[in-house]
């Protein structure tokens, strides 16, 4: 059985008089869902938020991102002194680098002479060596 058959047997069963009171109810309903709620009365009936309840809501969402909004902007400070930290930590890694290095190609030259004093090496080997410090 469809819908058809259905409302067939509806309107052949009822009377005339029922069903024009049944006719006028229905359009009735209609009008007035429509001039309350437009179009969108055919898509959501009378069951539709208030616009009051809609903006109370809206202004809860808005306040809830204002507060989310300043969780950020401490994020984000938090954020640059870190940067500027770690900044500070790599300048500081820079300089240290830099120092033992130094250190480290003097006490290499030192080395390369006292193995030419003791005849460890020779002039050559010593040259082949200073080049290679030169060139850290």
């Amino acid at each position: 059985m469809t819908g058809w058959d259905i409302l067939n047997r509806f309107v052949s069963d009822t009377s005339p008089a029922a069903g024009t009171f049944l006719l006028l109810a229905a359009a009735v309903i209609l009008i007035i869902g429509f001039a309350r709620h437009g179009f969108n009365f055919l898509k959501y009936g009378f069951k539709q938020i208030e616009v009051s309840g809609l903006s109370a809501k809206i202004d809860g969402l808005s306040t809830q991102i204002g507060g989310l909004s300043g969780r950020i902007e401490k994020i984000e400070v938090r954020m640059e002194k870190m940067e500027t930290r770690m900044e500070k930590m790599e300048t500081r890694m820079e300089k240290m680098e830099t120092n033992h290095f130094g250190h480290l190609k003097n006490y290499l030259g030192i080395l390369n002479g006292v193995l030419l004093d003791k005849q460890i090496i020779d002039n050559e080997t010593k040259a082949r060596l200073d080049n290679e410090l030169r060139g850290m």
